[in-house]
């Protein structure tokens, strides 16, 4: 459900979202309920999926309020129709760059261009993929890149599991999985781990983590659902094939903050930087929530949540702005 409204061409929004995922959704609601009357951009940059990652998570199972479960597409359209329901403007367009320079602030969309005395960016982060032939096909169908949000549906239950990566990630998801899994195998590209010391002696020593060295991901076999890898030894080039039901990428994310062009201060690793405990940016009237500005959590709780907690701030800041 998407609510349309013809823009006057001199009307300045009073909030305006990028981003429709958890977080964006979130921030939608408590601007709208606000009587701020937000408009949310609904494809937040070009290439992204309108809703975000949880759209393309099958079965969600640990967020509040679903005991059955709910899948992550109709999780993220019944947030989307509860915005529009209290007032929300959707456009279901992509952001192709923004102007902080000045404000009202500029945001210039595939199709409509809007200014906005606040802007809220939710635009969320992207998973690295390996690219090997099986991955689309078989993407949440056993494999995911997120321990904590799938690791525990049953296709994965006492079964053998897999995990890429060689950093403090890799080792927790796999210590993770070990909760629900048989057995999980580690597999890293070089003979030892990046990961801190006191991680990697908890990975080689769990009894129910095995460790692949020296080894890439050529391919994921499987018909409608994962059956097994197939592997390559960097050093010996002897090809194998590993029979698991699960694969859990941990090679890290991309946050979605390309389109900023450099006007918004980020962290080393390419996340929004906040004030801590809030949303605010280093731009005043800038806010940013969910796995765009979370590095570590990125769960769509927090991000619902620190969604409702920049629809605050954008509020508590229009107050001393004259709109």
């Amino acid at each position: 459900m998407v609510a349309s409204a013809e823009r006057k061409e001199q009307f300045v929004e009073k909030v305006v979202i990028i981003g429709s995922g958890p977080a964006g959704c979130t921030a939608a609601i408590y601007c709208a309920r606000a009587s701020l009357k937000p408009v949310m951009f609904e494809g937040f940059v070009s290439g992204g999926p309108a809703g975000g990652q949880l759209t393309t998570t099958t079965d969600i199972e640990n967020y509040p309020g679903f005991p059955e479960g709910i899948g992550g597409m109709e999780l993220v359209m019944k947030m989307k129709e509860q915005a529009v329901k209290y007032g929300t403007t959707v456009l279901s367009e992509d952001v192709d760059s923004i102007d902080l320079s000045k404000r009202p602030f500029t945001i210039k969309g595939s199709g409509t261009t809007v200014e906005a005395m606040t802007l809220i960016i939710a635009t969320g982060a992207t998973a690295r993929r390996m690219g090997v032939p099986g991955e689309a096909k078989l993407w949440n169908r056993g494999i995911s890149a997120c321990a904590v949000c799938d690791g525990g549906l049953p296709i994965f239950r006492n079964k053998p599991l897999a995990v890429i990566g060689g950093g403090d990630s890799a080792v927790e998801e796999a210590v993770y999985l070990t909760n629900f899994a048989s057995k999980v195998y580690l597999i890293h590209r070089r003979d030892k781990l990046r990961a801190s010391a006191v991680m990697q002696k908890r990975a080689e020593t769990h009894p129910k983590i095995e460790m692949v060295w020296n080894t890439t991901l050529t391919d994921v076999k499987g018909d409608k659902l994962v059956e097994s890898l197939l592997l390559s030894n960097v050093v010996t080039g002897k090809e194998s094939e590993l029979p698991v039901s699960g694969l859990f990428y941990a090679i890290g994310h991309v946050p979605n903050t390309s389109f900023l062009n450099g006007q918004i201060e980020l962290h080393d690793n390419g996340y929004i930087k906040t004030v801590p405990g809030r949303t605010l940016t280093n731009v005043k009237g800038v806010f940013a929530c969910g796995d765009v500005q979370d590095s570590h959590y990125r769960q769509a709780i927090s991000a619902a949540g620190s969604g409702c907690m920049a629809a605050i701030d954008a509020q508590k800041c229009l107050e001393n702005i004259e709109v």
